[in-house]
């Protein structure tokens, strides 16, 4: 087989998310992150539940398998029967997470997707970040508004987590004294000196980072054959 792509890398660190999850309602939001979902599913979580993103359940061919009506799917979001992976226009060092506006809100220079669910997924079950553009607009000293909850502002919340945030440059997670962002991995090719760069606040970073692992054959023929033959995952991370 040919190299491992960077993409590719992004979805066996998205997969990881939910190893060892049991039977959870896994909700993906984005190309590498519903690869990894199915990854996961396919291999080392086979207990996970996956939707059509409405009212379904479905396998891993994408066959209906189940019915999802809106209370039971409303009892698993608040009874942190759920992971879901979601996107950050801008996250900070604790975890709080911004998809609703850029600059002051009352007069936003930008309006983005709005806060949506982004509370009540993060307070009531684990919530994982994907951010494709590592940068310093995305990781942020402050967030200019708060969508979804940090380890600062979460108050004890009974199933607030955030296991994990994965960005084309590392992994990243908050194992830390403080709960502050840690960067857990590097993506090969990725120094620790180009993610901090990137990154608007000072990171936790241990003396010897390892590198995000490498997909096996078998999840590579997976990715390749299986769950994404025509390439999507490039168009979100390319190299």
């Amino acid at each position: 087989m040919s190299a491992v792509t960077r993409a590719e890398y992004c979805v066996v660190a998205c997969a990881e998310a939910w190893r060892g999850a049991g039977e959870i309602l896994a909700s993906p939001m984005g190309v590498i992150p519903s690869v990894g979902a199915r990854l996961a599913l396919r291999t080392f979580s086979p207990e996970l539940l996956l939707t059509d993103g409405e009212a379904l359940l479905v396998g891993v061919d994408g066959a209906v398998e189940g019915w999802l009506p809106y209370r039971s799917h409303l009892e698993l979001v608040t009874g942190g029967r759920r992971h879901v992976m979601m996107g950050a226009s801008q996250i900070d060092r604790y975890g709080n997470q911004n998809i609703s506006c850029i600059g002051d809100w009352a007069k936003p220079v930008r309006q983005l997707l709005g806060v949506r669910g982004a509370p009540v997924n993060t307070l009531n079950n684990p919530t994982s970040y994907w951010v494709p553009r590592h940068s310093r607009r995305v990781f942020v000293e402050k967030v200019d508004m708060v969508c979804g909850v940090g380890y600062d502002r979460a108050g004890g919340a009974r199933y607030h987590r955030i296991p994990r945030v994965v960005s084309d440059l590392g992994v990243f997670d908050f194992a830390t004294p403080d709960r502050s962002m840690r960067l857990a991995s590097l993506h090969p090719g990725v120094s620790v000196e180009e993610v901090r760069g990137a990154t608007g606040f000072e990171l936790a970073v241990a003396a010897d980072v390892p590198f995000t692992r490498e997909p096996t054959a078998e999840e590579l023929r997976l990715i390749r054959e299986v769950i994404d033959p025509d390439g999507v995952r490039a168009r979100e991370v390319a190299g």
